[in-house]
């Protein structure tokens, strides 16, 4: 079964601790920084920080908006959930186009998919913190990164 067709498999959630996670993808989807606000403590903690983004609510913002630049039309698909009290794990797939530059590599106008696991601990009908990791080096071969020709050279021993 292809993403695409897959059934969202939720589990062990309050309608506020769903709510919260779902307001954070929309936020992107959306392209409405501004929706974090509902989604997120103020001192949200997203762990790691992405490069140049600053701590908490606020800064997470200018980091959608400059990848809503790069991706304007991405979307992020949530998968499946699965919850218990004050906690949640979310298995995804970003999609989009690479028309503006991303982590400096200049616009390809590729499109992409890319998988996404995140943890997130949750408070108040809201995302105290978040655990995220992304498959850039997927990424980065289906946009064609220039740098990619490389992997697996004795040069670099199949590391880039």
């Amino acid at each position: 079964m292809t993403p695409s067709t897959a059934t969202l498999t939720e589990t062990g959630l309050t309608p506020q601790d769903r709510h919260a996670i779902d307001t954070l993808y929309r936020a992107f989807n959306e392209g409405n920084p501004d929706l974090l606000d509902e989604a997120l403590a103020e001192d949200w903690q997203d762990i790691p920080l992405n490069p140049g983004q600053q701590p908490g609510r606020e800064g997470m913002k200018p980091l959608i908006r400059s990848f809503l630049t790069a991706f304007p039309d991405t979307k992020i698909e949530v998968l499946d959930i699965l919850g218990a009290p004050g906690r949640a794990a979310v298995r995804a797939v970003i999609t989009g186009t690479h028309r503006g530059e991303w982590f400096g590599i200049a616009p390809t106008g590729r499109s992409f998919r890319v998988a996404i696991h995140e943890f997130h601990r949750i408070a108040d009908g809201r995302l105290t913190h978040t655990w995220h990791l992304e498959d850039w080096f997927g990424w980065m071969n289906q946009v064609g990164w220039p740098g990619r020709q490389d992997a697996g050279s004795p040069d670099h021993g199949g590391i880039v």
